[in-house]
């Protein structure tokens, strides 16, 4: 029995630095493909977690759903009850600068977003979430001695995958140079912030939505390796 409803893994189980995949099958692609030793310790849900080695140093991953609440949860419950330091979200994203293409990288140095997620902290103003910088550095630093040029900035955690005004509202962010559109890194750099741990959000762009091109269900759970191999290196 775990420490939470959501989590069967007990204390010890969860390493301090952890990969935040929204999809529990890429959870479980990461495990198999480039942790040795790894042992689940999670299917609470059908949300995967796995705790192995790479390169010696002992690291976790685990899915986190769709959404700010899904991520507010885990990731609350990570830090809280399992003692995680550093949460890095490897997620897919929507492009919103027209410079993005397929398969392209973005660390999201802050995430705005149109969740009310910050209200329970009942501050006297808006609350700006961004990421922790020595994982941006070291993020941005591993790509670079990897060949890949990541695109640093703003991105949009939205709470809404169907909008009801269409791309209209997208293209509002746009205009304000916000990179890319996902769902969960807002609750994610607030809970870390709130808490004085680490977080860091990395997308893989699998979108765009202006062009309507995507890529497959599949492609998002096993062809972002360039992002997962930055992510085991920064751990």
């Amino acid at each position: 029995m775990g420490l939470t409803p959501h989590n069967a893994a007990n204390l010890g189980d969860i390493a301090e630095t952890i990969l935040l995949p929204g999809d529990p099958l890429r959870a479980k692609f990461i495990a198999e493909n480039f942790l040795e030793n790894a042992v689940e310790y999670n299917t609470v849900r059908g949300m995967y977690g796995y705790t192995g080695y790479y390169k010696g140093k002992r690291i976790s991953v685990q899915g986190t759903g769709m959404g700010g609440p899904s991520m507010g949860i885990y990731s609350y419950e990570l830090i809280h009850f399992y003692g995680v330091k550093n949460l890095i979200r490897i997620g897919s994203a929507g492009a919103l600068n027209s410079n993005l293409k397929i398969h392209d990288i973005v660390i999201g140095m802050g995430a705005c977003t149109d969740s009310n997620y910050g209200s329970q902290y009942n501050l006297p103003g808006t609350f700006a979430p961004i990421a922790s910088f020595e994982l941006v550095k070291k993020a941005h630093d591993i790509a670079l001695e990897k060949g890949i040029t990541p695109v640093v900035g703003n991105i949009f955690s939205s709470d809404i995958f169907y909008n009801d005004g269409g791309l209209d509202a997208l293209k509002s962010w746009s205009k304000m140079n916000v990179l890319a559109v996902e769902m969960e890194a807002a609750a994610l750099y607030m809970n870390a912030a709130r808490a004085g741990v680490n977080a860091l959000c990395m997308l893989t762009i699998s979108d765009l939505p202006f062009e309507g091109v995507a890529t497959t269900a599949m492609e998002r759970q096993t062809a972002f390796t360039k992002m997962m191999e930055i992510a085991l290196e920064l751990a």
